[in-house]
């Protein structure tokens, strides 16, 4: 079973191949391409924007920090059909552990009734909720956070020089 090169999931069929990599779909292939490019973003500018998001107000409720990413699973079946599911948001712990035990109760629910995946998934997408919340240090920002920013500070540098292309001036790498 191959990894995806960029979010880490382990890929059972398909994916988007480029050269030796090996993606879960096509958002993961293009923002792995956002982080070849945020590359160049220097150091302090990340990491100085990383602790602006990490002590900001949560994007959900407006409430104060620390904001991180937290990973909310899914899985639902009906008879021969499972699909199941991992998604990311940025939020306080509070939003996150809500959106987690939202994702226990749907998966609860509507995970069990398909043969073989559902019976199967289920329990594991609602111990990966539960290890979730249960396994967080809120003093620095996760490596998530960080990687979360880089690529959307990549992106900021892609629209830069895409606008800059656009107006005929040359494009300058590294500015944003």
């Amino acid at each position: 079973m191959a990894q995806c090169g960029y979010c880490g999931t382990t890929i059972l069929f398909g994916g988007v191949r480029e050269g030796g990599a090996q993606y879960c779909n096509r958002k993961c292939h293009q923002n792995a391409y956002v982080l070849r490019v945020a590359q160049q973003v220097p150091a302090d500018v990340l990491e100085r924007q990383t602790e602006e998001v990490f002590r900001g107000n949560c994007p959900k409720c407006r409430g104060l920090g620390p904001i991180d990413v937290h990973k909310v699973h899914r899985v639902w079946s009906a008879l021969l059909l499972t699909s199941w599911s991992s998604s990311q948001q940025v939020s306080c712990r509070s939003c996150g552990t809500k959106s987690q035990m939202g994702g226990i109760l749907y998966s609860g629910l509507l995970g069990w009734w398909g043969f073989p995946w559902g019976l199967v998934m289920t329990p594991v997408q609602i111990a990966r909720n539960i290890a979730g919340m249960c396994n967080r240090n809120s003093s620095a920002p996760s490596p998530e956070l960080r990687k979360l920013v880089q690529v959307t500070l990549g992106l900021k540098m892609l629209q830069a020089q895409s606008q800059q292309t656009a107006s005929g001036s040359p494009p300058v790498l590294g500015k944003s």
